[in-house]
């Protein structure tokens, strides 16, 4: 009887957070994005890849967790911070905006919401320790690659605050970036903006551009094809084709690429824009809900254009909303110059600490612009707001964003064994045959 009780105690604790997972992953993949079994076999096969790959693929598990720990470090549900929402490294990256500048910044918003800066960092400071963790890094090392992101966090927010820098036009280019990031960006300068288009498509006998069927890129039926020209009118389209395999969170949304040719819509001959369907964002359905917020957002496609447009200075020109067949969907360009910075190319420690503390500047960059420098949505300065509810106690906040993070990191990675368990169960229905 004493052998089964200690069992009982040694086992409640890994079983509740079990249920809690299975119901977690029932209720959002399922229910919430509505992910058909093949989707959500091939969404977990990634997330099988990695600790991290696991994290970027389970947000609302994050927030689940999240919202139920109170901080003093939280700003205030009604003087909210628009929030990227999905923070994390594999989220940073290079690109080319509307002034045909090479830059660095934040490059996914389909999560962006309004609700505590601290969500963002936290996620972000979880994601730094996973990365490194995945490149056999130290714990030592990991927790100082978040102070580097922390610390720089806040000494951009302060500068913006004394007026320094101007969260309105700041950008990151090589001129203001170190390491990794300015070599990357330095190595686009040399890509050629038709390198894209050139590798997805093929040109016929008679001239004309089309995709190049592969796993990833295949075509889609007449009905969609039609559907789509009547969505856009306004583009000449040469192809079209249905994007698979991109991302993690966002397997099971469709996602189009639209080649299309010069016309008063498009002033540059054969460009290739991205049509991805898009859901309620994830933080939305933990964190406080926002009427005026909604009433400014309610199509999910103005959401996710409203926030990119309020973080970046100069954006994709080609942004915009629309609704097809009753799913909503945002459009932006495919950029030839996107890359992000990659674990081939860190080739120090102390690479890892100059990027990160890039990083930190742009993730203030973005709090501190989307506010009512950008928007009458957010009628305060972020920036003021955050530092303010910090007070003298940053470097508490800093030693606490660690702790948490690395914390939580632990977490992750335990749920990440209990995920695999899961999906290798014999009697699974995601191994059963349908």
């Amino acid at each position: 009887m004493g052998n089964q009780l200690l069992k009982r105690v040694r086992e409640t604790r890994v079983s509740m957070r079990k249920q809690q997972l299975y119901l977690v992953f029932e209720d959002f993949d399922k229910e919430c994005m509505q992910l058909t079994l093949d989707n959500r076999r091939e969404k977990y096969a990634k997330m099988l890849e990695s600790p991290f790959r696991f994290f970027r693929g389970s947000a609302y598990l994050f927030y689940s967790d999240l919202v139920k720990i109170p901080s003093i470090f939280h700003t205030s549900d009604e003087r909210p911070i628009w929030i990227m929402g999905d923070m994390h490294m594999d989220n940073f990256g290079a690109f080319e905006n509307e002034a045909g500048q090479i830059v660095y910044d934040v490059n996914d918003f389909d999560e962006g919401y309004v609700g505590s800066y601290l969500y963002d960092i936290m996620r972000m400071s979880v994601s730094i320790a996973l990365y490194m963790e995945e490149q056999k890094l130290s714990s030592s090392t990991q927790e100082k690659a978040i102070r580097q992101f922390a610390t720089s966090y806040l000494k951009q927010l302060r500068r913006f605050k004394q007026g320094k820098d101007n969260p309105a036009t700041l950008m990151f280019t090589k001129e203001n970036t170190t390491g990794p990031i300015k070599k990357v960006l330095k190595k686009l300068e040399s890509k050629q903006r038709t390198n894209l288009v050139e590798d997805l498509t093929q040109i016929d006998e008679v001239g004309k551009r089309s995709f190049i069927w592969t796993e990833e890129v295949q075509k889609i039926s007449e009905q969609e094809y039609t559907d789509i020209q009547a969505t856009l009118p306004q583009y000449a389209i040469k192809d079209i084709a249905i994007k698979y395999g991109s991302g993690t969170a966002s397997i099971g949304l469709k996602r189009y690429y639209i080649l299309v040719g010069a016309n008063e819509a498009c002033k540059q001959e054969d460009l290739l824009l991205e049509m991805k369907e898009v859901r309620t964002a994830i933080p939305a359905y933990f964190l406080h809900y926002n009427e005026r917020f909604w009433k400014h957002y309610a199509h999910q496609g103005a959401r996710v254009v409203g926030t990119q447009k309020a973080m970046h200075h100069l954006e994709d020109p080609y942004l915009a909303y629309v609704t097809m067949n009753d799913t909503e969907y945002y459009i932006r360009e495919r950029s030839p110059f996107k890359k992000k910075v990659k674990p081939k190319n860190y080739k120090a420690i102390e690479d890892y600490y100059e990027t990160t503390e890039i990083m930190g500047k742009v993730a203030a960059k973005i709090h501190a612009r989307a506010d009512n420098d950008y928007s009458e949505l957010i009628e305060h300065q972020s920036e003021k707001e955050i530092l303010s509810t910090i007070g003298d106690y940053q470097a508490v906040f800093i030693d606490f964003l660690i702790h948490n993070a690395m914390a939580y990191k632990d977490i992750v990675n335990q749920d990440y064994q209990v995920f695999k368990q899961w999906i290798e169960r014999p009697e699974s229905q995601l191994n059963s045959a349908e």
